[in-house]
């Protein structure tokens, strides 16, 4: 039976489909790539300019983990408006061209996937939250099976412990004695 739930599906992926088609491809590529650009230069320059941020935020608070953020939160915004800039204007370049028309289409296949994924992992936090009991609207979606397969998939490329995985990441990787002295 068709609910609510598949209707509020269907109609996410064509609102996010309508707007990525608006943008176009590139330019939603681009802007995703402008995010991951800017969190790369916060990730490997904020130690070098945390020195800085600590002059200025220690009159608010005496730690550097508030230079270390503070360092990495400019960067992260002074990246991105530049590569957004850079890449606005690329995307302008694209859309205005021949390929337009493709840019466009294959603009709505992305907000179309981007809006069921949005729905998946709003699925996955709904399992998780409210695992029995649920109403009959979500329940009984014709969606619902094939919403959880997907769901499925991406839980298991996370890894075991995404915490430690992550904070792991972040480590320098210039420890090459501390290992041996932890196993010794």
């Amino acid at each position: 039976m068709i609910t609510l739930f598949d209707g509020v599906l269907i109609g996410l992926m064509l609102v996010s489909g309508l707007l990525a088609m608006i943008r176009g491809f590139s330019r939603e590529v681009l802007s995703v790539a402008s995010w991951v650009v800017a969190a790369l230069a916060a990730l490997y320059f904020y130690k070098s300019l945390s020195p800085f941020a600590y002059n200025y935020t220690k009159s608010i608070s005496d730690s550097q983990t508030v230079a270390d953020i503070a360092a990495a939160a400019g960067i992260f915004i002074i990246a991105l408006i530049v590569v957004s800039v850079i890449t606005m204007k690329i995307a302008d370049f694209i859309v205005d061209s021949k390929i337009g028309p493709l840019d466009r289409t294959l603009g709505f296949v992305f907000g179309a996937v981007r809006g069921a994924l949005l729905v998946v992992v709003g699925l996955l936090f709904f399992n998780w939250l409210v695992p029995e009991n649920q109403p009959g609207w979500v329940a009984n979606a014709k969606s619902k099976p094939m919403l959880e397969s997907i769901g499925e998939g991406l839980v298991e490329l996370l890894p075991d412990d995404p915490e430690k995985s992550i904070i792991d990441r972040l480590k320098p990787q210039d420890g090459a004695g501390e290992e041996e002295e932890t196993n010794s």
